[in-house]
């Protein structure tokens, strides 16, 4: 196969990986969207050579051989520990910017994050983990009221300021630790650094793209994507505008909600017919939350059901499916249960 999407499947490592941990992915991204985490989970699976695994995501996210933060756009992603700091300093001004409006109406000013961010040292070191519940209940103690998006948004700017981060879940819940305590030091970048490496990662897993693509994902200025691109020399196969779509042969996938694949796009023309979503990336609510890929592009819509013993994946195509695409997404279920360590059946 040729063209865009073969391309774009390539680097993305959706085809042909040699990758075997989630950091080794991570890393390669650059960042993975990651605020629905069993999906996300997926998504790194799906790049990885060798059956990775649900039990194998949450070890790396205990040991904090991954970190889950907020660091681009004002949602969480997954990122290497060795790349959180220069990323936020780089990154966390602009989702300042975006998150101010929301400050008065939660009446929320800087010197009451700066308590709050007291507050969270107190209650995380040595060590500790918390849950975003335990760390209402110490801003409470501190004469801090925090509920709803007023609690959001002082755990956010904690993490924005590269003072928290994700800790092991405990059963279904997060925890937050502190960052110097979770995450080694690793050496600072100069902004004009920063801007290279993460252009870097984001066009080589993620081209052929182009600059608005890249400031859309990273919430970068225009200006800055671009000068990103052009301080990283990117080949300009990778700095490309799409074509017309093609035929991405026999790349058949049950890709999860927000993957890299398509959300990582201003426009996702090549891979999405425009009229099944609305705002960016967003589904209609009469379908399924996941996608299914046949040829590279998207052609329907999935949901999973687990329970402690089984999964089930159904199926919901946009139209005909070929015997031969049947059995390649049949495949792909099968893997899905792999993933998650139980038997899994497909309905349609």
């Amino acid at each position: 196969m040729s063209g865009l999407l073969h391309d774009r499947l390539r680097h993305q490592a959706l085809c042909a990986s040699t990758f075997r941990t989630p950091s080794e992915v991570v890393v390669w991204m650059g960042a993975v969207q990651a605020q629905d985490y069993p999906g996300a989970s997926w998504a790194l699976a799906l790049r990885t050579h060798g059956g990775l695994t649900q039990a194998a995501v949450d070890e790396a996210l205990a040991t904090g051989a991954i970190v889950r933060t907020h660091v681009l756009r004002p949602t969480w992603h997954f990122v290497a520990p060795a790349d959180l700091r220069w990323m936020l300093a780089l990154t966390a001004p602009g989702i300042r910017r975006q998150l101010h409006a929301c400050d008065a109406r939660l009446e929320l000013d800087a010197r009451l994050y700066a308590r709050a961010s007291r507050v969270f040292v107190r209650a995380l070191e040595g060590g500790a983990t918390r849950t975003r519940a335990e760390l209402a209940v110490a801003l409470a103690g501190a004469k801090i009221a925090a509920s709803g998006q007023r609690l959001a948004h002082l755990v956010m700017d904690a993490e924005l300021s590269g003072l928290i981060c994700s800790g092991p879940r405990r059963g279904a819940q997060f925890t937050y630790g502190l960052v110097d305590e979770r995450v080694p030091p690793a050496p600072a970048l100069s902004r004009e650094d920063a801007l290279t490496t993460l252009a870097a990662r984001y066009f080589h897993s993620h081209g052929p793209a182009t600059a608005h693509d890249f400031a859309w994902w990273s919430g970068l200025t225009l200006g800055d994507a671009r000068k990103g691109a052009a301080l990283a020399g990117v080949d300009q196969l990778l700095l490309a505008a799409p074509p017309a779509p093609d035929r991405a042969a026999g790349a058949h996938f049950l890709l999860p909600n927000y993957d890299e694949y398509f959300i990582a796009y201003r426009h996702r023309d090549a891979v999405l017919d425009p009229s099944r979503a609305r705002n960016v990336g967003v589904f209609t609510s009469a379908e399924y939350p996941h996608q299914i890929v046949l040829h590279g592009r998207v052609a329907g819509s999935w949901r999973r059901e687990t329970s402690t013993a089984a999964a089930a994946v159904t199926l919901k195509p946009y139209g005909d499916v070929s015997t031969r695409e049947t059995r390649g997404l049949h495949a792909a279920a099968r893997a899905f249960g792999r993933f998650l360590g139980l038997p899994c059946t497909v309905r349609h």
